[in-house]
């Protein structure tokens, strides 16, 4: 049986280990492993030097300055706990002097044991108390509530060493940093349990820290106390129940503190504005914040770059971006200089408008100022780029990130992954991998994301999987992962496997909402099962959830389809009474079933009535209308609404032009076909691989067969065109003609024509036209793109053309690209199959040097591939190979590879 300690990665958190053994038996039994474990050698060989006199000017020394870091500190004295104590504090202070240096908790903490061990008490209540202040995450903190416990439970220490009521106030502080709340509660009943007298600064820390998360009732408690104790409220309590009331959304009710607070003899600061401000912008209240913004200076009050970044970011958030930054340049003319924070308010808002470029100057601008980009700032780029699909300029921001020593944090990785998983689940999937790698905890928002980019590629058994690793590491699926997986299932008609997942929910606490509802409804009327949709719509009524428009089209499509247009006509009266109004697109449901009956009158009756109701047709109401012209021969029509569409503002979409495309093709009007081709160039519209489909049909055709007279109702009576049967009989000279004629009309043949012609001869196997296409591509020096190289290793592989598919490979990975794993495993079990293993299992061993998350490579390979063949050996030793070059599986898909492998 394996070891799986050999490959799983465990994930385990930091943990304490005992180092050292100490003589001072009071002080806690363990010191932390550092995060990052140094070079050992420097540690012992800096004790060397301590270990002399006037260890200062040792010559080693100032070499050694630029290697040493707080790791090596920490180690220095957790190995060397008899160092002098004073060489231990005099090596301590000269170091933290030294550039880029900075004691971490750990440092301190090794450095504390050497002193409480000597009893040097006074030294070490300054290191306590620095130690105390350092932390820069919630576990640094945790670490130092946990070893202060353990120093105040011995009773010699706790005599000696006892927390001062400045240690506790600090404590609170760096607890009240990463809101750790219930901690913050103990310690301070352990202050009143250590006779230690809480002062003023104790309980504002307390208020300050319960207002950060809303909660002003528990913050009051404290406030009371501050009046039991004879004192009085000051400016920082007061700021603080603003703070709290803006937390809550409770504006109004900051507004009356703030108010109060001159009767109470307390002066309002920069604080009090910017508290009061900050909420009333979170509220949409922009105006009234500007209001109080202005007369800040009425008050002796002079707006902070905190200030002024919160109102520029409120103003952009209502698309008041102008006056955002207009605001900006007053900042700077009146010496107010914009931090790091506000640069990155503008930049957010030019990303979100996708005005990036705009951005990218403010980025210029302010490393002109000086301003160093924050992980915030990148954070914007890389949301933006990814939004619009640009994932390769994402991708340099993130090596701009890493090049400036900006780490990535879990949102980098989670835009990232949103973003490619749009266009390459792979990728995305070897982001989950560098996440883990660095550390970062990955969010049900991370898992959602690569479940709806393995539902897009058609991977669900890859969705499921992940949705069990999902729950392994402790995260709940929330309603968005199974809206999309029963979407996902749906739309491969799975309708009975989606309602088995829709009826477990119940169990597992989870309550449908109305997109899980849609999705299934949807997925029934698709299949015919309008009467189970039906009553899926009531269940939904009873169950308190209510339908949207989105509900009801599914239902009046499914209707549509059954051919039942009345029923669909009541649906919509159903749907005005519940109170929700019909859309653009109920209306355009209508229209498309009206034109497929002929019905031509009642379908414009229903474009008036959709007109008159306010809503406004899209191009999908007009391309129903097009559809219908085109397919009895009434272009003029059609034309006429493309003119209409101009005139309103709506661009054709690639349908649209392809309709009209199709139908000047069957009239043999080849010239006009190409002059529509043009226009769509000219729009800006890629033509798509129904497009060439169609022109190449009508360029192939040299005779009109009877069905094919435009006389025919195209829409009702004409069979569809099987596309196949074009790109089987394609010849090559028929590409050149087609780039001929292109050429005539002033449409170049370019990548996109390349690629959608090699995509859909590769999809019926014209290897040797793809060929001939291919090279004449490369000869025009258009370089093939991804879809292009995986369409045609699909298509060796489906020829059983091996070695041609290992070259395919070789040319994606020399080129920065990823074949797709479904070809990989088509590939390795294909050479398998032929006997050639030395192949096969280099093709594999190179693949796992590519950068694929191991997990989804041991799924689609070696289960979905070789363990459905039965080739539970090769399976065994491609696992192995896994293991030796240190792939990390996680535990659910070891088990499922030893279970497979031991049950074949």
């Amino acid at each position: 049986m394996r070891n799986p300690m050999a490959i799983v990665n465990t994930g385990e958190s930091f943990h304490f280990v005992c180092l050292l053994t100490r003589s001072f038996s009071s002080f806690p039994s363990y010191l932390p492993l550092d995060p990052e474990p140094p070079d050992h050698d420097l540690p012992w060989l800096l004790y060397s030097i301590l270990s002399k006199p006037n260890w200062q000017k040792h010559p080693s020394l100032l070499k050694l300055i630029p290697s040493i870091s707080p790791s090596h500190v920490h180690s220095l004295f957790s190995l060397n706990p008899y160092l002098l104590p004073q060489t231990a504090l005099d090596f301590s202070y000269w170091i933290s002097k030294k550039p880029n240096f900075k004691h971490s908790v750990f440092s301190y903490s090794a450095l504390l044991n050497i002193l409480v061990t000597n009893k040097f008490f006074g030294p070490a209540e300054k290191i306590r108390l620095a130690m105390i202040k350092s932390p820069s995450s919630i576990h640094e903190t945790r670490f130092v509530l946990e070893l202060l416990k353990e120093m105040d439970k011995n009773n010699e220490l706790h005599s000696n060493f006892k927390l001062t009521v400045r240690s506790y106030n600090f404590l609170l502080m760096s607890l009240s940093k990463f809101l750790m709340i219930d901690e913050m509660k103990s310690v301070y009943s352990e202050m009143l349990n250590d006779k230690v007298s809480p002062n003023i600064f104790t309980w504002n820390t307390m208020i300050n820290a319960y207002c950060k998360i809303g909660n002003v009732v528990e913050a009051q408690l404290y406030v009371s106390k501050i009046v039991q104790a004879g004192l009085s409220p000051d400016t920082f309590t007061f700021t603080s129940l603003i703070l709290g009331h803006c937390r809550k959304k409770d504006v109004d009710s900051a507004f009356r503190v703030f108010k109060v607070m001159p009767n109470k003899g307390c002066r309002r600061n920069e604080v009090s504005y910017t508290n009061l401000i900050h909420g009333l912008c979170e509220a949409g209240r922009v105006d009234e914040a500007i209001q109080l913004f202005d007369t800040m200076e009425e008050d002796f009050c002079y707006p902070t770059v905190r200030t002024y970044t919160v109102i520029i970011s409120g103003l952009c958030e209502v698309g008041r971006k102008s006056e955002g930054m207009n605001l900006f340049e007053e900042m700077s003319r009146k010496g107010c200089a914009p931090n790091a924070h506000t640069y990155t308010v503008i930049i957010d808002s030019l990303c979100k408008k996708n005005k990036v470029d705009e951005a990218r100057k403010m980025l210029d601008r302010m490393l002109e100022k000086g301003v160093g980009p924050s992980v915030v700032t990148y954070n914007a780029f890389i949301d933006g780029y990814c939004k619009h699909g640009l994932m390769e300029a994402a991708l340099e921001v993130l090596g701009m990130m890493e090049s400036n020593n900006c780490c990535p944090n879990d949102r980098t990785y989670n835009e990232l992954i949103a973003g490619f998983c749009k266009k390459n689940v792979h990728k995305a999937m070897a982001f989950l991998d560098k996440m883990l790698e660095l550390k970062l905890v990955p969010s049900v928002v991370t898992y959602n994301s690569l479940i709806h980019g393995q539902c897009k590629m058609g991977q669900l058994d890859s969705a499921f999987r992940l949705l069990e690793m999902m729950r392994e590491n402790g995260l709940v699926p929330d309603q968005w992962t199974y809206s999309v997986l029963i979407d996902s299932l749906c739309k491969v008609d799975r309708v009975e496997e989606a309602r088995i997942l829709f009826d477990s929910l119940k169990e597992k606490s989870l309550k449908a909402n109305e997109v899980i509802y849609t999705a299934l409804i949807d997925g029934y009327c698709k299949v015919g099962k309008v009467e189970d949709a039906h009553s899926l719509l009531d269940k939904m009524l009873t169950e308190d959830c209510l339908p949207n428009s989105c509900t009801y089209n599914a239902l009046i499509d499914g209707l549509c389809t059954s051919k039942n247009i009345t029923e669909a006509l009541l649906m919509v009266k159903k749907m005005v009474g519940m109170g929700v109004k019909p859309t653009v697109h109920t209306y355009t449901i209508l229209i498309e079933w009206m034109l497929k009956e002929g019905d031509f009158d009642h379908a414009h009756r229903t474009l008036d009535q959709l007109i008159s109701s306010g809503c406004q047709p899209d191009v999908f109401t007009y391309t129903a209308f097009i559809h219908a012209y085109c397919g009895v021969g009434r272009l003029k029509e059609a034309e006429d609404l493309m003119i209409r569409m101009k005139e309103e503002g709506i661009f054709p979409d690639s349908l649209t032009y392809t309709l009209l495309i199709d139908a000047y093709g069957y009239l043999g009007l080849m010239h006009s076909a190409f002059d529509v081709l043009k226009r769509m160039f000219d729009a800006g519209c890629e033509p798509s691989y129904h497009t060439y489909s169609f022109l190449i049909k009508h360029l192939s055709k040299k005779q009109r067969t009877k069905d094919d007279s435009p006389s025919i109702n195209l829409v009702s009576n004409a069979k569809p065109v099987n596309h196949a049967d074009v790109w089987k009989t394609m010849e090559f000279d028929t590409v050149l003609e087609l780039f001929e004629k292109m050429r005539q009309h002033g449409c170049a043949h370019n990548f996109n024509t390349y690629s959608k012609l090699i995509i859909g001869l590769c999809k019926v196997g014209r290897f040797e036209v793809v060929q001939r296409l291919f090279d004449h591509m490369r000869e025009q020096g258009v370089s093939p793109g991804e879809d292009v190289y995986n369409s045609l290793l699909s298509c060796c592989c489906d020829l059983g053309m091996y070695d041609d598919a290992m070259m395919v490979v070789d040319l994606m990975i020399s080129s920065g690209q990823l074949p797709h794993l479904d070809s990989y495993k088509q590939l390795v079990c294909g050479l398998y199959d032929k006997g050639n293993k030395e192949k096969a299992d280099t093709v594999f061993r190179n693949l796992l040097h590519c950068g694929y998350n191991s997990d989804e490579v041991a799924w689609k390979i070696l289960i979905d591939g070789l363990l459905k063949k039965g080739l539970a050996d090769r399976c065994s030793e491609l696992l192995s190979l896994m293991e030796k070059l240190g792939c990390q599986l996680h535990a659910n898909t070891y088990s499922m590879l030893i279970d497979g492998i031991e049950g074949t």
